[in-house]
């Protein structure tokens, strides 16, 4: 018998265990948070076996990360060929997923999440910030090259800096602007 021919072992994956598994996980990160929250409560509202979240998963952590990110959309880098056109479009994609009614729930949950488990906060970021703050730094890139902005300006600096402009602006709507308007306001003066 050839390699081509062989079984392979184990059942494969299902896909509605682990949408059950990702939505077990919203529900009771919203009714309990992360620390009140454990895998054999996960194991069981989702209708699996503990071991089955283990094959995905190798911690709470992880999986908590994975089910927050199931709920939000991947951020489209735009190539506008203008960088405030491009910059415009990034705000009004974070716009969409964030001012939502769901949007505003999984901020939260992400907030609440990080601010008590640095494991989760650092899965978090590795896995979802920094692939995000790489794309960012592009459409600077692209503007350094169009001699838009300085070629000494930080790309990571900017995007910590609009990522703190929108959380803070979501929590506290600190003008009766809008909050697209706001956040390019913001931007401007750091990105001038």
């Amino acid at each position: 018998m050839t390699d081509t021919n062989k079984k392979s072992q184990g059942r494969p994956r299902s896909t509605q265990a682990h949408q059950a598994m990702l939505q077990a996980t919203l529900e009771l990160l919203a009714e309990f948070g992360f620390d009140g929250m454990s895998i054999d409560a996960i194991a069981v509202r989702a209708g699996v076996g503990k071991p089955t979240i283990y094959r995905r998963y190798s911690s709470k952590e992880e999986l908590v990360a994975d089910a927050i990110e199931s709920v939000r959309q991947d951020v489209v880098i735009p190539n506008t060929g203008n960088l405030w056109d491009d910059i415009d479009e990034l705000i009004q994609n974070a716009a969409q997923i964030t001012l939502s009614p769901l949007g505003r729930k999984t901020v939260a949950m992400i907030i609440n999440s990080a601010s008590n488990n640095s494991q989760f906060a650092q899965i978090y970021c590795t896995k979802y910030l920094q692939p995000r703050k790489q794309a960012f730094a592009v459409v600077l890139e692209r503007a350094k090259a169009r001699n838009e902005i300085q070629a000494d300006l930080d790309p990571g600096l900017v995007f910590d800096t609009m990522s703190a402009i929108m959380l803070y602006a979501l929590i506290f709507q600190p003008t009766p602007e809008s909050w697209e308007a706001y956040v390019r306001r913001a931007l401007r003066l750091c990105i001038s």
